[in-house]
Formats: structure tokens, C-alpha cells, sequence
């Protein structure tokens, strides 16, 4: 399997693209002026105590409170490193109003939800994940080899000796498979610099204020998702290849000569159609090559997914065009869940199989599938109801809640993308029709609530663009335009 990572960074944004056998599986997308926290550590205040949520309200310093369960404050009497359940006590003796408290992001503010919080810290690198407030080792399940299991313990137990007089576990990264003893021992040399610089700004900082923010995308990139199958990362920022570089040397030397800066005339993301894959992504309907489809619905409950036959009609008879749709359905359903980032519940409604054989190489495919996730999967058995239930961990917004915003006009049952989406979508079009023709200047048609913002929040960026084509660029609103269309005109 062809593995590459496609890296684009502009002033505005950065997105991945991580591509496997030339079709995009998974993007991930940060903008500058909505940055993902999961990961940040923040010295925090209580301002509610919640006895009949077993819960509390804690200001980190962002425009909502955030949220943190009474089972994710970690008690003094704690011991997380064993695996046998423990009671959780009632969060007015853990917690009180007023009260300093040093939290972690676990999730990322959703919807109008706060963001989720723990008091358990823990601080990843390239190959481990270290947890200041327990001894425990662990592994990642996805290393299956006990004899490199064995060994991974091994070197990290004895690294732990070196740093006897602090209090630390270590969860052992997928990416530690076949590392060498010097480059773990790396990872632990900086994790401890790197806690104890966060101690003492703990010490230091007031409340409601960061105290540690994780890696920029461009730099996460490389940390979580660079594998040995990897064949190229590719970037198209001088600068961004130049600081991921610095990370590749310091880091994970190995893989320097897979990071390439990308030149090409051509926009990164239409090397593989990423573009049109993301548009895609967008649409409730999925089609399938042999004729049938799946529908997407993300709900604030849940996801559902169902399937239908369509325009496939088989060759010879309707269990086996059943079977046929539901087992290319199964593998489409897990490159979407990786695409558009679904997490929470999931209800698949495969088409209805008689076959009990049909049901259990149905249900494998859709395990075989999922196995490539980096997010963690559960899923259960076919229902009496004919329904596969799973479960998908999410920690940030979908690809749909970051492109688009519900739509006004049909009262949130749709969704249109937003303002500043469809400005940067006129930004890259100005961009890419500059390369192909050469106009004296160009003039966007656009809905007005677009043009207001190209004119007021982006003009900034409207300016840069202009300076750095060597062209001026007007607008004019069309009334009869929606927020999702535009034209570039050459003048």
C-alpha cells in the first residue's frame, strides 16, 4: 500500500491530505483564527460546581466555559495505572467554586458544546505519550508482536530508571514499533525537559491562561502520521518545509528524505483531485461503481448510514446484487468515517441479508476496514434489527462542522458553506486562473454577505493576494448569488 501526505499552508489555513493508493483518505484542516486546543494544558478556575451532573464548569480563559466530569479528575487516592474500576466520588469533594485547577483539552469545543477537560495530564511525542501523575506503562494494541511488546517495556523501564526522582508512566505509540532503544530514549529526554518546563510555568502563570499549546498541524502531521510505509510528504511553503525539517533532524531522522518542498505551478491539492474528494465529502450521498449509493445524515445525536441498491441490478440474483452492495458499501463506509472525521455513534442500515454467511463476511469486511483508522473503533454484530452499531472516537469538529454552518434558510436541515470558506475558495480560484491567464485584473461576483467580508475581515488578505500576483482585484455583489457562489472574471 502507496501511502503520501499532501501539506498545504497559506497565511490562513493548513491542510493535510493524507492519501493511500491515490485517493484520499483522511484531511484535516486548522485555521489561523480557529485553532484546535485538544492537547493544550491550561491553568484553569472552577466557577461551577454541578452536584447533579457529577460535574463542574472551569474557565480556561475561551469565550465558553469549559466542561469536566468528576471521572475525569484525578484524585490524590488514584491509581490509574492499574486497570480495575474505581468509584467515583462525589465532585463537590474534588472540586470547589473558586478553585485553581490545572486541566487538559480532550475535546475541542463542538457545536455549542464547551470544551472537554481532565486533570490527567499527558504530553505526546514522536514515539511515546508522557503522563506526569501515574507509573503506569503501556502499549498500544496495535502492536501485536509480544517478543516487540516485551522489548519496548523493557527499555522503558529501564529509561524510567534515569528518571527515578520523578513521578511519570508512558503509554508506548503505535509509531515505537521496531524503534531503536536511542531514539526512545530521546523521546523520554525531551518529554521529562519538556514537563518540567510546564511545572514551573504552572507554578508561575495566573489562572485562565495556557500553560502549554500543542504543535501547529503542519508539525502534528509529522509526528502522528508519518509512517515507515510513507513513500513522500509533500509541502508547498518554503517556510513550513523549513521548520518541519527542523522537527524531521531533531526527531525522526529516518524520515528526512521523504519530506520534500512541492514547487509545482500546479495547486498540491490537485495532484490527487483533494479538492474534489472534500467537495464530496459535503454531499449526504456517497455513489458507489457498481451503481448503488449510500446516504450520510450527522445528527447531533448520532450519525446514520444507509444503503440501497439503486441503479445496480446484479447478474444473478437479489441476494447476491444484496450481498455485492453491501460488501462495496462497507468499504466506502470506512474511508467516509476517516474523510469526514464521524464520531460518536454510528448506525449502519446494510440492505437486508438472508445469508447468515453474508452478514458475517459483511461485518469482517467492515473490520478489516476500519483497522486502518487512526481514530478508535467498537463495533458490534448485525441487530435482529438487520443494524451494525459502532462507535468512533472523535476529539475534534467533522469535516462538515468546519466547512460549513447550518443553513438559515432551511432552518439547520442543510448546510451552505460559510463566508470565509467560499473567500478562501475565491482566493485559491484568483490564484489558479493567474497561473493560466494573464489578465491586468480580476473581478469577483459573489453574494453579499461574501463581498462584505472580502471587503472587511479578509481585506487584509485581499491585499496580500493583490501584491503577491501584481494585480488588483474588485468585487460586485449579485444579488440573486447564494453564499456558496461566485465568479472570477478577467479584466
Amino acid at each position: 500500500m502507496s501511502e503520501e501526505i499532501l501539506i498545504n499552508v497559506t497565511p490562513v489555513e493548513t491542510r493535510v491530505a493524507l492519501v493511500e493508493n491515490g485517493m484520499l483518505q483522511e484531511a484535516y484542516i486548522e485555521r489561523t483564527s480557529r485553532k484546535g486546543i485538544v492537547g493544550n494544558i491550561y491553568k484553569g478556575k472552577v466557577v461551577r460546581v454541578l452536584p447533579g451532573m457529577e460535574a463542574a464548569f472551569v474557565d480556561i480563559g475561551l469565550e465558553r466555559a469549559a466542561f469536566i466530569h468528576a471521572s475525569d479528575v484525578v484524585n490524590g487516592n488514584d491509581d490509574a495505572g492499574t486497570d480495575a474500576p474505581r468509584t467515583v466520588p462525589d465532585i463537590r469533594s474534588l472540586l470547589r467554586e473558586g478553585q485553581s485547577l490545572v486541566v487538559q483539552v480532550t475535546k475541542d469545543p463542538i457545536g455549542t458544546k464547551g470544551a472537554r477537560l481532565t486533570t490527567q495530564l499527558s504530553i505526546p511525542s514522536r514515539y511515546l505519550v508522557f503522563m506526569p501523575d501515574v507509573h503506569h506503562i503501556g502499549i498500544s494494541q496495535r502492536i501485536e508482536d509480544d517478543a516487540e511488546r516485551a522489548r519496548l517495556k523493557a527499555i522503558i523501564e529501564e529509561g524510567a530508571e534515569a528518571f527515578r526522582d520523578e513521578r511519570g508512566g508512558y503509554i508506548i505509540r503505535t509509531a515505537a514499533e521496531a524503534a531503536a532503544a536511542e531514539d526512545l530514549m530521546a523521546d523520554m529526554k525531551y518529554l521529562h525537559r519538556l514537563s518540567q518546563s510546564i511545572h514551573e510555568r504552572i507554578t508561575e502563570a495566573p489562572t485562565a491562561t495556557v500553560i502549554y499549546e500543542d504543535l501547529p498541524l503542519f508539525i502534528r502531521t509529522i509526528r502522528d502520521l508519518i509512517r515507515p510505509q510513507t513513500e513522500k510528504v509533500r509541502i508547498d511553503s518554503r517556510e513550513s518545509h523549513q521548520r518541519v525539517m527542523e522537527f524531521v533532524k531533531e526527531f525522526v531522522t529516518e524520515f528526512s528524505d521523504k519530506v520534500e518542498y512541492y514547487p509545482g505551478e500546479r495547486p498540491l491539492f490537485d495532484l490527487y483531485s483533494v479538492e474534489d474528494e472534500i467537495q464530496k465529502a459535503l454531499s449526504r450521498k456517497v455513489q458507489l461503481k457498481s451503481g448503488g449509493y449510500v446516504i450520510i445524515d450527522q445528527t447531533e445525536a448520532m450519525t446514520t448510514i444507509d444503503i440501497n441498491t439503486g441503479a445496480f441490478v446484479g447478474h444473478r440474483n437479489l441476494e447476491e446484487t444484496i450481498f455485492k452492495t453491501n460488501l462495496e458499501a462497507a468499504r466506502a463506509i470506512s474511508r467516509q468515517l476517516r474523510l469526514r472525521n464521524l464520531g460518536g455513534i454510528i448506525i449502519i442500515d446494510f440492505i437486508d441479508m438472508e445469508d447468515p454467511e453474508h452478514q458475517r463476511q459483511v461485518h469482517r469486511m467492515l473490520e478489516k476496514m476500519l483497522e486502518r483508522d487512526h481514530a478508535k473503533t467498537k463495533i458490534t454484530g448485525v441487530s435482529e434489527l438487520g443494524l451494525v452499531e459502532m462507535t468512533r472516537k472523535r476529539t475534534t469538529e467533522s469535516l462538515g462542522q468546519i466547512l460549513c454552518e447550518s443553513c438559515p434558510i432551511c432552518d439547520g436541515r442543510g448546510f451552505l458553506k460559510t463566508g470565509e470558506t467560499v473567500c478562501y475558495e475565491v482566493f485559491r480560484e484568483i490564484l489558479r486562473v493567474n497561473r493560466v491567464y494573464d489578465a491586468e485584473s480580476y473581478l469577483v461576483m459573489a453574494s453579499q454577505s461574501v463581498v462584505d467580508r472580502l471587503l472587511d475581515e479578509e481585506s487584509d488578505n485581499v491585499a496580500d493576494l493583490e501584491t503577491f500576483i501584481g494585480k488588483s482585484i474588485r468585487f460586485q455583489v449579485e444579488a440573486l448569488y447564494s453564499q456558496e457562489q461566485y465568479d472570477v472574471v478577467l479584466l
